[in-house]
């Protein structure tokens, strides 16, 4: 055999079946024939390559429920655009529910012929979004993060997206490159008067189009799980009413940013209320109500990608 050949492995085989069942259209026996294996064989690879991400779905017929959930969003909050997705069923992940929604609202804008600076927040939403876009070469367009990419520990922030969707888009990126919290409100003054990062800053500030995820502030909160405040800190948030979290900035249940221990200290642009361009909130789930509520209420946000449930639970 050439050094350069290799076996084919079994996420190998499974990517093959699973684009001969959901692109050629072949039935399991006929792949079975054609991988040279057992029909139960070609099954279980078509399933494999269904579980492993291998295969990703966009459902191009718009569901009724759906559309009415979105109209009702769009009347109640006076958005500029919703999109609901329908429902996994219960104990799904709510990031993964959003994804492809989210991804098809993104890529409407890199469709356009106008370049588009898009500003991205963080977040496992985000992340997911990023996960379904569809790779492409797109230089007409700059993506730009909206919040720091260094975590306390110095290293990248996980769910970080910049790099990620840059990666997808062979398209010119700024990441934000500061602390997400940094120690001290001098030390972020320091990080925010750097050239580099007032460039960035501006231009996530000029953004044509902004997506973000909403965090929820209960004792889940995305800041205190991933290790950006500590207890006490979420504590005293809770205390002073945080309902919600867009890129660090913690608001009340009326949508209104309220001082915390780490307001002096996040690195980035705030999403200030009420601007004009499209603010796209990215955020399902029980547990995030209360935070995309409010985000809603306070005009954070003027655009939302969720679900069924969460949509009409907003709507009761």
């Amino acid at each position: 055999m050439n050094r350069m050949e290799r076996e084919p492995t079994h996420l190998d085989e499974a990517a093959r079946a699973g684009w001969l069942y959901y692109v050629a259209g072949m039935t399991q026996d006929q792949i079975a024939a054609k991988l040279g294996v057992s029909r139960q064989r070609a099954q279980r690879l078509v399933s494999r390559a269904m579980a492993e991400g291998l295969i990703k779905v966009r459902l191009d017929h718009k569901i009724g429920r759906c559309l009415e959930l979105e109209a009702g969003l769009v009347r109640r909050y006076g958005l500029q655009q919703a999109r609901v997705a329908p429902d996994l069923g219960a104990g799904a992940d709510p990031a993964r529910t959003t994804a492809s929604a989210a991804a098809e609202l993104l890529e409407s804008y890199l469709a356009r012929t106008e370049p588009q600076t898009i500003a991205v927040g963080t977040g496992r939403a985000l992340s997911a979004m990023v996960a379904e876009i569809t790779p492409q070469h797109n230089e007409r367009h700059r993506i730009v993060s909206l919040i720091g990419n260094i975590a306390p520990d110095g290293s990248a922030s996980f769910y970080e997206v910049v790099m990620r969707l840059a990666d997808k888009l062979h398209a010119p990126h700024y990441p934000m490159p500061v602390p997400l919290v940094s120690e001290t409100a001098e030390e972020r003054a320091m990080f925010h008067a750097l050239r580099p990062v007032r460039v960035v800053a501006r231009l996530a500030q000029e953004a044509d189009v902004v997506f973000v995820g909403i965090g929820q502030m209960g004792d889940d909160a995305p800041l205190f799980k991933d290790g950006f405040v500590t207890r006490a800190q979420l504590s005293e948030m809770q205390a002073k009413g945080a309902a919600g979290e867009i890129v660090g900035g913690v608001f009340d249940s009326e949508g209104r940013y309220i001082e915390t221990p780490i307001s002096d200290l996040v690195g980035g642009v705030r999403v200030e209320p009420g601007r004009t361009v499209p603010v796209i909130g990215v955020a399902a789930g029980p547990a995030k109500l209360t935070a995309i509520r409010a985000a809603l209420k306070g005009r954070i946000v003027n655009g939302l990608v969720t679900d069924e449930s969460t949509a009409a639970a907003l709507l009761d």
